[in-house]
């Protein structure tokens, strides 16, 4: 339970001094070490020798060797050592209590030119004794050596823990540039004691400015290239390296292209038959390189070159012929009209009803608007097909209209070539003579039925084959209903629902935690021809060695089964989950209740949690409570807990911070520091409060907090300043540096966004999806058939990093489809379709044949 000023949701005080130990920082936004405090002199000596009366200053003890910093890395002790002359006791003092004397190594041995006695003494420090007195002070050490006529004391030694952070607080980003324009490629590297070194690398190569002057590094790390030249067209890496470890940032393209330039007109041609004459000119200097601009203008230039005194008779000829041409084609037209009359007449009796309706082949090209639903009928998200739509039949070639800023492009490719002459049936609709049947079955399906509306965890819309999305406002929770996945002439009402931790019941034995939302999509039981996609967050930091994943269903008896365990082949063709840093992709054709649980394998094993401050927006008393929250790290924890303070008036007051919590069995410790005491006072007594470790590591508490008390010694105090740490015993910790005022400060307000703000939670047809319907069905067409080249579906895959388990794609009809429908899911709605282009086109390229199509079939 919380001693007196303090309280939690799952935490308990801790009494006893010292703030307790922090362990191990770990890898996300820790605490910034404070500089060392060197007493003054300390850079020279910090030796401070103490005469006993009366005795001669020239025997007292002389420093020969005095203890210097050091680094304890990982769990190496570190070995201190002084030596003095002349001594007869020389004792190591930490942080002001003396080292027992056991724990001294002794050597003595006399200085050979003065003949006195010299006296040599070693320590060792642990992690352990370091981690002791976190956050109170740093942890130093000096000797104090004694002879007959008084001590010295030797300067004071710090000793840290070196450690580096996995992440970089900035990195180097993809660029395009123009040749000669000056690039800055920033690097702020991962935080670490020591600093961190930074060296670039350009397509692994080290980067040596002493080298290259057109090159150099900042002192803040950045790499500045004065003046782009091609050469320099590559990959950049930032690397950062201390005692501890070497991190890599992500490589960084940049591509410097060429602008193209028109060469000199050449000179005029001679005087032709026809009195005109020409000149021309080449986009050769330069050309353009790199994917740089073609130039613009006309290549070819002609006038008249007589002054328009051409012989009268030749142009009368000349007229008199184009007109005849004329009048011959349009003879030749009339009687082809006649012909095309006459099959029609003939044919129009058997023309084929299934056919397609051609606004599903503009829908590929054009802007799609998102229009809301009519009034008096809200339950409708979109506009259902028009089944009484008379059908008709496309002929020809089909080529897309690039007039769009947003299509999907391909330099020189395939993708923008036709997809060939001849007829092409689309199936969209039945009959106008069914309409009427089809809606009277549909309307009695036992699967069609209406859902509760107005649950902000809740999203529902009416669907057809030509499929849709589905998501939860800022909970990073989606549903991806592919097209062709609902039969031709079903139409579902699909729902997406987010369930809180206490109405559903997930059982856990053993080590297993829950380490995504509990997520249902429905109606179950509904037939489904192609996988949807489920997305959702996790807080696993995922590695073979110290997890076994499993995906988990809930069946119609209420049972919860293993469907997937995940980095193991499927075994099973219903399901598929891509497991990301930070979200998993679960495809299935079987609607229902869905969970990520793990089992941890090893003690190294951890989860990620949010670490977040509440506050009151409004304090109109003495006492003000922080709150610090600390949850699984998913959107949808994030989201619940910021409800839930909009409703209690709470404000956040510092950015939220990331912790990763071991499988260590010690539980998390919290504790407030620095307070002015002139200003205010904490109502906790204990030294630290503290939350299980089973509360959190089951992954079922939801709102996990722990509330410091504090007390303002005057009404008009506003300023508060503070630290608060967070820290695992023998794990990951961070910190939080407080400095605001409570009756104005709305620093954070960003962080709360309003669901309005979030985009509709339910898309159909194609506004649901960024790559065109028939650029889809190209790349679909035209890699699903194996290729003894490689340039297939196989390739897609590794170019978009997709390609963890093949074998799942193979087994579906269409394994192109099933890529690019994964590349919806993650990549929607702020995707980069031209990284996807230059994906396929790069495919294209390992077989040339295999896209070859004539200019004349477009």
């Amino acid at each position: 339970m919380a001693g007196p000023g303090g309280g939690c949701r799952g935490c308990r005080s801790a009494g006893g001094g010292g703030g307790g130990g922090h362990g191990a920082w770990g890898h996300r936004r820790p605490r910034r070490w404070p500089s060392p405090r060197v007493p003054a002199g300390a850079q020279q000596s910090a030796t401070v020798a103490t005469p006993v009366s009366g005795a001669s200053p020239d025997l007292l003890p002389r420093f020969l060797l005095e203890p210097e910093d050091v680094y304890i890395v990982k769990n190496k002790p570190v070995s201190l050592a002084c030596r003095a002359t002349p001594a007869t006791q020389i004792y190591f003092k930490c942080n002001g209590e003396w080292v027992h004397q056991g724990d001294h190594v002794t050597q003595h041995s006399t200085d050979r030119s003065t003949g006195l006695p010299v006296m040599e003494v070693r320590i060792e420090i642990t992690r352990q004794q370091v981690e002791k007195i976190f956050g109170l002070e740093e942890y130093w050490c000096q000797c104090v050596a004694w002879s007959s006529s008084g001590t010295t004391k030797s300067q004071k030694a710090f000793v840290r823990i070196a450690y580096l952070r996995k992440n970089f607080e900035q990195e180097p980003t993809a660029r395009e540039v123009s040749i000669e324009q000056g690039i800055v490629l920033p690097c702020r590297p991962p935080e670490g004691i020591p600093p961190a070194e930074v060296e670039w690398l350009r397509n692994e190569e080290l980067v040596d400015p002493a080298l290259d002057a057109n090159v150099y590094v900042t002192p803040e790390h950045s790499l500045v290239l004065r003046q782009a030249r091609l050469a320099d067209t590559a990959n950049y890496t930032c690397v950062a390296k201390n005692i501890v470890a070497r991190r890599r940032s992500a490589s960084a393209a940049i591509t410097v292209y060429v602008d193209g330039a028109w060469s000199e007109w050449s000179k005029w041609s001679v005087c032709g038959t026809e009195c005109t004459h020409w000149r021309s000119r080449e986009c050769s200097e330069p050309a353009p390189r790199n994917g740089g601009q073609e130039c613009h203008g006309a290549e070819l230039e002609t006038r008249n070159c007589t002054s328009e005194l051409c012989s009268p008779a030749a142009q009368g000829a000349e007229d008199v012929a184009l007109y005849v041409g004329l009048i011959a084609v349009a003879v030749c037209l009339v009687l082809l009209l006649l012909v095309g009359v006459l099959v029609y007449c003939r044919k129009k009796g058997g023309l084929d009803a299934d056919v397609a309706d051609s606004s599903i082949l503009t829908a590929g090209f054009q802007p799609v608007s998102i229009k809301p639903s009519k009034a008096d009928n809200p339950s409708l998200l979109t506009i259902q097909p028009d089944l009484s739509t008379a059908t008709m039949t496309y002929q020809g070639s089909l080529c897309p209209r690039q007039d769009g800023p947003a299509k999907l492009q391909l330099p020189n490719g395939h993708l923008l070539s036709p997809l060939g002459a001849g007829r092409h049936t689309l199936h969209h609709s039945s009959p106008a003579a069914e309409g009427a049947d089809f809606v009277a079955r549909l309307s009695t399906q036992s699967y069609f039925r209406s859902l509760p509306r107005g649950n902000t965890n809740m999203a529902y819309g009416t669907f057809n084959f030509l499929g849709g999305r589905l998501m939860i406002p800022n909970t990073g929770i989606s549903l991806l209903i592919p097209p062709d996945a609902i039969p031709r002439g079903k139409i579902y009402e699909v729902y997406l629902t987010l369930h809180k931790h206490e109405e559903v019941r997930l059982p856990l034995a053993g080590c297993q935690t829950l380490l995504s939302p509990i997520v249902s999509c429905g109606p179950p039981g509904v037939l489904l021809t192609r996988p949807a996609i489920l997305a959702m967050g996790h807080c696993v930091e995922a590695s073979a060695e110290n997890w076994s994943l499993r995906l988990k269903k809930q069946s119609c008896e209420g049972t919860w089964e293993d469907v997937l365990q995940l980095g193991a082949e499927p075994c099973t063709e219903l399901y598929y989950c891509q497991l990301e840093a930070q979200a998993c992709y679960i495809f299935t054709e079987q609607l229902g209740r869905f969970a990520l649980v793990g089992e941890s394998l090893s003690m190294a094993a951890s989860k990620r949690l949010k670490l977040v401050l509440f506050a009151p927006a409004a304090c109109p008393s003495l006492e003000y409570n922080i709150r610090v929250y600390c949850l699984s790290d998913t959107q949808d924890a994030l989201k619940e807990v910021i409800q839930l303070e909009k409703q209690m008036g709470g404000q956040l007051i510092g950015a939220p911070r990331v912790l990763h919590f071991k499988d260590s069995y010690h539980n998390l410790r919290l504790s407030i520091h620095d307070m002015p005491s002139s200003l205010w006072k904490s109502k906790l007594l204990a030294s630290y409060q503290e939350i299980p470790f089973y509360h959190i590591w089951s992954g079922l508490q939801p709102y996990l907090h722990c509330t410091f008390t504090l007390e303002r010694l005057s009404p008009s105090t506003c300023e508060l300043a503070c630290k608060i740490w967070i820290w695992q015993v023998e794990g990951d910790g961070q910190s939080f540096t407080i400095n605001f005022n409570i009756a104005k400060d709305t620093r954070f307000s960003d962080w709360l966004v309003p669901d309005s703000e979030v985009g509709s939670p339910a898309l159909v047809g194609p506004s649901a999806f960024k790559i065109p319907f028939l650029i889809r069905q190209k790349i679909i067409s035209s890699l699903d058939t194996p290729c003894a080249r490689g340039a297939d579906w196989r390739t897609l895959a590794q170019k978009l990093n997709l390609d963890s388990h093949l074998s799942f794609y193979a087994s579906k009809p269409s394994p192109t489809a099933m890529i690019l429908n994964l590349w919806e899911a993650r990549h929607f709605p702020n995707g980069n379709l031209s990284q996807l282009a230059a994906a396929v086109a790069e495919v294209g390229k390992q077989d040339g044949a295999l896209f070859a199509v004539s200019e004349a079939e477009c």
